[in-house]
Formats: structure tokens, sequence, C-alpha cells
């Protein structure tokens, strides 16, 4: 029991250290960037010009072919890492203020925040080593060789599910506007409060659309054994395009991810850390 107390212990001090603050505030301006231009890769889907992939990994290489590109996306890389760690604590030893089963749902949710700013992490620096060509090539490459194991396609179907439920729970998630409880509510003005609520509220929403189609096709191909339909957030974002009023909707898609990026500006400075 002591040895537990002193690990908790630890990783609370580490959790409460000025400069693993610092980092993750920065980490979500880098979040904000990156999907900042996922939005504007989103919008150029819409019109029928995008040239490279509709998701995070195509924001960061086009990051990258800026000036500076390469040591921006490095940066990137270095703040959703301290946004990870920060996230890791907290679902060690976090959320305190909270008791019985919110603290445990709270403690998993920034268990799933881990998972999801390290890969994002490690897909930024698969890109400043120039190691990733096409993220949708990958995954369909990946998929097809699942599919072809024991189980792979059941894997797959699972893989599907899970991405359709986190689209799910992040339109609840921003439709409750459960997000402003992460928020250091009481030092905004009441104009900024009511504009994180809005911008959380459509960024949360939009996202939560992106992945649950995602999610589906994902299944789709599953079930169809086709893993051409299983190619992530390009796939789901081209195949709104191709309903009734897609150009409308996936417009409406790309603006609020828009949102949701300087939703994470205002997080880098009001967030609880």
């Amino acid at each position: 029991m002591s040895l537990t107390r002193s690990a908790e212990a630890t990783a609370s001090r580490t959790a409460d250290s000025r400069w693993l603050e610092l980092l993750a505030r920065a980490g979500f301006i880098g979040y904000g960037i990156v999907h900042l231009l996922f939005a504007w890769l989103a919008l150029q889907i819409a019109f029928g010009t995008s040239s490279d992939d509709g998701d995070q990994s195509g924001a960061l290489r086009t990051l990258s072919a800026q000036p500076l590109g390469k040591f921006l996306v490095i940066a990137v890389a270095v703040g959703l890492l301290a946004m990870a760690i920060w996230q890791a604590l907290e679902a060690a030893v976090g959320h305190r203020a909270e008791r019985g089963k919110e603290r445990v749902t709270e403690r998993l949710a920034s268990a799933g925040r881990t998972i999801v700013y390290l890969y994002f992490a490690w897909t930024a620096f698969k890109v400043f080593k120039d190691a990733g060509s096409n993220s949708a090539d990958q995954q369909e490459a990946l998929t097809g060789k699942l599919m072809t194991s024991s189980g792979g396609r059941w894997l797959v179907g699972l893989a599907g599910l899970v991405l359709a439920a986190i689209g799910v729970g992040l339109v609840i998630y921003g439709a409750v506007k459960r997000f402003e409880k992460h928020l250091k509510t009481g030092e905004m003005s009441p104009k900024t409060r009511q504009l994180a609520r809005r911008l959380g509220m459509a960024g949360y929403i939009a996202k939560g659309v992106a992945y649950g189609i995602a999610g589906l096709l994902i299944i789709v191909a599953a079930v169809k054994y086709d893993p051409e339909k299983a190619r992530g957030l390009d796939a789901a974002l081209h195949a709104l395009r191709e309903q009734s009023y897609g150009t409308f909707l996936l417009t409406l898609v790309a603006l609020g991810i828009a949102a949701f990026g300087v939703y994470c500006f205002l997080q880098s400075r009001y967030r609880k850390v």
C-alpha cells in the first residue's frame, strides 16, 4: 500500500508541475492549428478541389509544407505528447474533485484522450520524418491484412463500432455542453463564456458526425469484406459529400471542425490543467 501511495504522490506532483502545464497549454494551440487545417481540407473536399488526405495527417502534411513547417510539426508533436502525459496522469490519479462513478467515468475519458493524443503525436512525428505517405492507403492495407487473418473481420467490425460509438459520444458531449465543466468559466467574461459554449458545441458535434460516419464505413467494410471502404475520416468526408446536399452538409461539418480549432485556442487559456 505504501508503494502505491508513493507512486500516486509522485504522479500527482508531476501532474501539478508547471512545465507540464505550459507544454499542455501549448499543445492545445497546436491541436487547434491542426483542426483548422483539417477544416480547410474538408472544405476542399466539399468543393472537389482536395489533393491530400482529408484528415489530421493530411493537415499535418499541409503544415509541414509551409515555411518553418518541419519545426512547427515537431513543436505540435511535443505539445501533443505533453497533453498525452497530462491525461495519462489524470487517468491514474486525477479527477479528485469527482466522486464515485463520475470519477471513474472521467478517468476512463482521460485514458481515451491519452490514446488520441499519443496517436496524433506519433502521426506528427511520422510526418516530420517523412515516414507516412498516405494514411488512407495505409489504413486500407492494414484493414486488408486484418480481414485475411483469423477473426480479423470481427476485429475490424469491432473497431468500427468503437469509432461510431465515439462519434455518438462526441455529439452528445457537445450537445449537453459537458465540456464546460473542464473550463475555468469563472475567469471568463460573459461574452467569452458564450463564445466558448458555441464553439465547443459546434466543434464536438461536427467531430462526432465525422467519426460516426467513419465508424459506419469501417463496419460496412467488415460486413462486405471490402477494405477499400475502411479509409477513415477522409472516406467519411467524401461519403458525406456524395449525399444529397452533400456540399452544404460537408461545409457545415468543416465549419464545425474549424470552430473546434478555435475552441482549442480558448482551452489553452481556460482549460483546467
